[in-house]
């Protein structure tokens, strides 16, 4: 399965002001990879939503108060199904706590009801838990689909290219896909003007403005522009993006979009689905912090990788502690003229976090 992501390659990139090329692209997918593996290290939780169902022996160490069962690690955002001894417990029969959940940390035997843990033979996985585990399930609207899916496609054309990203995680009616690769994507228009080679020539006409969106790119010829801004029929565009070059261009040439969307399909716990045409699509959003410091991770990551990880200046030379000139005062010690190439707001952003 593609691993989870809490930033995109588009989001690092642009820090970055870099081109985006294949090589580059492996290198940052690789950097926002490890950086979504190290916010989960750090605040050691997943932030992502999964359906998955879970089983508890009762009784337990970790829950020795009857009627309380503590998730510990497996935070819980819904129930689908909760049961005991093999005996189902009703929605009415259980709260979920805290009450300004999710996430929820222990499930409590509501005391107005008869339901109870327990009854089972052994205490072995007496209590069944099905749901969605995980931090929260915040989304956002992300367009709609331009085709239908059957359950094997792995091309999905959406609306519109710049509400998702490559790493993002997204949902289409009850499936969940991780979002690999984007593709160029005929919009079915064409230059309605001609576009001069000039950075300062910035108006590119089309036939009906409403059918893009600001923070796309297009692409005519071989020239990537950014769409700025809309006015009317007319895209305002920024010249040359992604380092590629400006040149002329003529009425009626085609435009195009990466609104197709190279994914995986039916991720964390869920099935890959027929979809009709026009269903919305939604994109999953990490906390804000977590989102911010996944990408502020892969950003060093990338210029460690540029440096050869030497981004440590002072008395030590490499981050095993060892001194520039032969001596060394130890294994990882540190000195008091080390210092950190990347500045001390990533650690700040870690702290908040």
């Amino acid at each position: 399965m593609a691993e989870i992501r809490y930033t995109t390659r588009e989001s690092v990139a642009s820090s970055l002001e870099a081109k985006l090329t294949a090589r580059i692209n492996r290198v940052i997918d690789e950097a926002t990879a490890a950086a979504t593996g190290a916010v989960d290290g750090l605040c050691h939780r997943r932030f992502y939503p999964e359906l998955r169902t879970m089983t508890w022996d009762w009784p337990n160490r970790q829950s020795p108060t009857p009627g309380l069962l503590w998730l510990d690690a497996n935070e819980l955002i819904s129930v689908s199904t909760l049961s005991s001894g093999g005996t189902a417990i009703a929605s009415p029969d259980y709260l979920l706590r805290p009450d300004d959940g999710p996430p929820f940390t222990r499930i409590e035997i509501n005391l107005a009801g008869s339901a109870a843990f327990g009854g089972g033979a052994t205490s072995q996985r007496d209590i069944t838990v099905a749901g969605l585990f995980g931090y929260r399930n915040d989304e956002a609207a992300a367009g709609t689909t331009t085709e239908a899916l059957d359950a094997s496609e792995t091309l999905v054309d959406v609306s519109d290219s710049a509400a998702i990203g490559i790493g993002d995680l997204i949902r289409v009616d009850s499936e969940r896909m991780i979002v690999t690769e984007k593709r160029m994507l005929d919009t079915g228009q064409n230059t309605a003007g001609s576009l001069a080679e000039d950075v300062t020539a910035q108006t590119l006409a089309v036939a009906d403005g409403t059918a893009f969106t600001p923070g796309e790119t297009v692409l005519v010829g071989s020239e990537r522009m950014l769409i700025d801004d809309i006015a009317g029929n007319n895209l305002i565009v920024e010249r040359g993006a992604d380092s590629t070059t400006i040149a002329a261009h003529a009425p009626g040439l085609d435009i195009y979009v990466p609104r197709t969307l190279v994914v995986t399909r039916g991720v964390l716990g869920t099935t890959a689905a027929t979809h009709t045409l026009g269903t919305a699509a939604y994109r999953f959003q990490p906390p804000p912090l977590v989102r911010e410091l996944a990408t502020e991770e892969a950003i060093t990551t990338v210029l460690e990788r540029v440096t050869g990880l030497a981004r440590i200046t002072g008395k030590f030379s490499s981050r095993l502690g060892r001194q520039a000139f032969g001596d060394t005062e130890g294994y990882g010690k540190v000195s008091d003229g080390r210092r950190e190439a990347v500045g001390q707001g990533l650690e700040a952003l870690r702290f908040d976090c």
